[in-house]
């Protein structure tokens, strides 16, 4: 029997999604799999879908085995939440029941291909244990499942036209944003190893990254295994967020761990650029204390340069200056002319 993987499926008001995505992950080709459904208090009727879905599953198992000679093996758990604890809570609570050698973290907006798991487990297991996590290319898709863009854009062979950083990415994390998150299939060392997600953020991803980039590989798969789905109120959405930002608090405190991590000039470097982009996001949003924050934490980093445009903005914010509605509008446009 192949290594089992754990599916750790985080649902939150997901109801217009909930079914698609769910059965992307019980008819995966993979045959051993661990399926942990954590609904986090939703408010609409996910959790209903959820529970008529598991009530389905003879149905789903006939099905299936019309495709194949063999039914696979699908331990399925579902947690029901009173009230919202968030996603790092809700993972982990996930993560201490689980028994897969690899895990996935999969919202249940998103949407696996048929093969991603057997691929994916197929490079894992050829890796060295120097390696962590396997990615890959996404296909990013809109809440009606039209597509939208490759999250890398690709060739006429469907292979990444850029060369995607993988290996010792660390230095890379802190530069820019380039990992379709929902892709990742995770070693289960790396995350015993970190302590599993820390709960004291309002999101994962970042921190999971720089932490687990510092001591573990990053292995880049080309191909397309999974549909993003790109919502008005997703994750990503919420860095633009007007006032009382926690995306932008807890950014903050993981650029406090990353300076502590970081070994070279290099490294400090990138930190400075990631630094002095969310000073500035936290001033176009009107968090302008957290803007003395970012300052305070750019001043520890080592020869860090204050160039015109930071110094202004920290000016600009010490003023409270309100630009959130041009800001606004700047994103609006900028979208509308890549369209």
């Amino acid at each position: 029997m192949p290594p089992l993987v754990t599916v750790i499926c985080l649902v939150y008001n997901h109801q217009k999604y909930i079914k698609q995505a769910l059965e992307s992950v019980y008819f995966q080709t993979y045959p051993n799999l661990e399926i942990i459904i954590v609904d986090d208090a939703s408010q609409d009727q996910s959790l209903q879908i959820i529970e008529a879905f598991l009530q389905d599953l003879p149905h789903y198992q006939a099905v299936y085995a019309q495709n194949t000679a063999d039914i696979p093996f699908r331990d399925i758990q579902l947690i029901r939440h009173q009230t919202n604890t968030g996603n790092c809570v809700a993972f982990n609570e996930a993560f201490r029941l689980s028994k897969g050698k690899y895990i996935i973290d999969f919202a249940t907006d998103d949407i696996l291909l048929d093969e991603r798991i057997s691929r994916q487990v197929a490079i894992f297991e050829q890796l060295s244990s120097d390696y962590g996590v396997v990615f890959s290319n996404a296909l990013e898709i809109d809440a009606k499942g039209n597509v939208l863009q490759y999250h890398y854009a690709v060739d006429a062979r469907q292979k990444a036209r850029i060369k995607v950083p993988q290996g010792d990415i660390y230095q890379n994390l802190l530069e820019k944003y380039f990992i379709s998150t929902p892709t990742m299939l995770i070693r289960r060392e790396v995350l015993e190893y970190l302590g599993a997600y820390d709960e004291s953020l309002s999101y994962e991803d970042f921190d999971f990254w720089v932490r687990s980039a510092r001591q573990f590989y990053y292995y880049y798969q080309d191909e397309v295994t999974t549909c993003k789905r790109i919502l008005p109120d997703s994750h990503s959405q919420q860095f633009y967020r007007l006032k009382s930002n926690p995306h932008l608090q807890s950014t903050l405190q993981v650029c406090c761990k990353a300076l502590k991590l970081n070994r070279t000039a290099r490294e400090h470097q990138a930190l400075a650029k990631c630094v002095k982009y969310y000073l500035r996001q936290s001033f176009y949003t009107h968090n302008f204390e957290l803007v003395a924050d970012y300052q305070v934490l750019l001043q520890k980093i080592p020869q860090v340069e204050f160039d015109f445009a930071t110094r202004a903005v920290i000016f600009l914010a010490k003023c409270r200056l309100p630009t959130f509605g041009l800001y606004t509008f700047y994103r609006n446009w900028a979208k509308w002319f890549r369209m």
